[in-house]
């Protein structure tokens, strides 16, 4: 067992907890929290906007928080939860709902999307109590700080990690937060940002892990391999023993981080894992990246690194250092774009936009720190007209959907799934609010590769949107606005338009698919 973290608080742990509230606010305002600056890998896959477009909770308990999860239509529907205050076991409990799943011992996001956690006003602790992320898609946690989370001894919650995912997770972005413990496993601790169990698509930025044995994990095993794509930028790992991250299979990104002694091992890319490491800064430190503790080895390729008072130790057996001169052994396609600070600006930089209560400062490149970004998410560039509900003429070839059958979320009252296979631009469904899904299907295999979504008139307008195979979950295309799109043929039982965002209630007509 490696030695306990010499433990140094910070100035918001030694100035105690905030007092709780109990109760929840419910408010008609849109979302606050900057998802306009989603970043990294959380933007892949149809991108992650959390609960933007949907109702905004204010809650100062654990269990305020498990009740605006449960209160909603359905466990898809967009909500945005405001927090403020200290939230423990004391006040925390489970709710149940059709549209909830939760533990009394932890935040429990699990069966659910469309979901934004954000502290606000004097700041938002979560003293010994975990945020458990499961089974979820399209989650965003921001502004907050998780601390002393434990595996062992009292009280216990979430395995010990401050913030866990596993189980099929799906684009989660993880922003100005600040991640603490008090030591290692001897003293009950686990990790503090771990991955598991075919979680992809995340992003970790602008946030503070420190003062814990494991900074954080991809991968339970060497055999857990359905883990990746995963964005670690402008973050601070400070007194972290190992795990910085571990990465077993999959692709990670890091860049523009601060890695501030590291005890024992960094970057620790394993069992067909690669790393993409650029501009970062390594200080007062060891053995910040290479393969460690395991004979399967992984891979990375550097570029811009700054190495200042980084000790190597020699290669023996299951130890194996990139250093005392790291040079790249594979190659990593990044699919989005970013830039980059100068590696040797990063420790300033990190120190005045990484951690919870900072204002949401982020970086662009010119390695001074600027205020955060409008706060709708999308693109600058808005695509189509979303009131247009596409083209007179449909795509060539039959319309599949006639004939088939139809569900989806909450509809309207008045309206029917039917109405979107029926062939008559005059009926609709809607969702029940501004967001829902709709689908189309067959009793056997189907080949699609293009969708036109017809609106009916007065629709509200569509904002984004995702097209999803139901049958596997895969995302084939996404957007805003109505009209005609393409994919990769697909063969499917099931096709689903899942709108996310939207300004009124959108009425589609017809969800038409076609083979080509």
């Amino acid at each position: 067992m490696r030695r306990a973290v010499a433990v140094r608080l910070s100035a918001l742990l030694a100035a105690g907890a905030l007092t709780a509230a109990t109760g929840v606010a419910l408010s008609t305002s849109t979302a606050s929290a900057a998802t306009g600056g989603v970043t990294g890998y959380a933007t892949q896959n149809g991108g992650t906007t959390g609960g933007a477009g949907g109702q905004t909770v204010r809650a100062t308990t654990g269990t305020a928080i498990h009740q605006a999860l449960c209160g909603r239509a359905s466990s898809s529907t967009p909500i945005t939860i405001q927090v403020e205050g200290t939230i423990n076991h004391g006040n925390t409990s489970k709710v149940s709902g059709s549209s909830c799943n939760t533990a009394a011992d932890r935040i429990e996001l699990k069966q659910i999307s469309n979901v934004t956690i954000v502290g606000v006003g004097n700041g938002a602790v979560f003293d010994q109590l975990g945020i458990h992320i499961r089974e979820a898609s399209n989650i965003v946690i921001q502004n907050v700080t998780v601390r002393n989370v434990k595996k062992s001894g009292s009280p216990t919650s979430n395995g010990g990690d401050a913030i866990g995912m596993e189980s099929d997770v799906r684009n989660v972005w993880v922003d100005h937060v600040t991640l603490e413990a008090s030591g290692g496993e001897s003293e009950g601790y686990d990790g503090l940002f771990d991955m598991k169990d075919n979680t992809q698509y995340v992003t970790l930025s602008y946030s503070i892990l420190r003062n814990s044995g494991r900074g954080g994990l991809i991968g339970s095993s060497e055999s857990d391999r359905s883990n990746g794509y995963v964005t670690f930028h402008h973050n601070l790992y400070e007194n972290i023993d190992s795990r910085a991250p571990l990465l077993r299979g999959g692709i990670a990104h890091m860049y523009n981080n601060h890695y501030k002694r590291l005890n024992d091992s960094g970057i620790n890319s394993r069992a067909g894992a690669r790393a993409k490491v650029d501009n970062n800064y390594f200080e007062d430190s060891k053995d910040v990246l290479g393969t460690f503790y395991t004979d399967q080895a992984g891979s990375w390729q550097v570029s811009g690194n700054v190495f200042d008072n980084v000790t190597w130790s020699s290669r023996s057996g299951d130890h194996n250092p990139a250093g005392p001169n790291p040079t790249s052994n594979t190659s990593v396609s990044i699919p989005y774009g970013y830039t980059l600070d100068g590696a040797n600006c990063v420790p300033n930089v990190v120190a005045q936009t990484a951690g919870a209560n900072k204002g949401l400062k982020v970086s662009d490149g010119s390695c001074t720190p600027q205020n955060p970004g409008p706060t709708d998410p999308g693109p600058t560039d808005p695509g189509p007209d979303p009131t247009d509900p596409g083209p007179t003429d449909p795509p060539a070839g039959a319309n599949l959907s006639l004939g088939a059958g139809a569900d989806g979320s909450s509809k309207a009252s008045g309206t029917s799934y039917g109405n979107v296979v029926d062939g008559n631009a005059s009926t609709y469904w809607s969702p029940s609010g501004a967001t829902g899904s709709v689908s189309v299907k067959w009793g056997s295999a189907t080949t699609v590769s293009k969708v036109n979504i017809r609106l009916a008139s007065g629709s509200g307008a569509i904002g984004a949107y995702r097209l999803l195979n139901h049958d596997t979950g895969a995302v084939l295309a996404s957007g805003s606005g109505a009209g005609t799109v393409a994919f990769s043929p697909a063969s499917l039982r099931k096709i689903t338009l899942e709108i996310t965002s939207a300004s009124g209630t959108p009425r589609i007509a017809e969800f038409e698919t076609y083979a080509s």
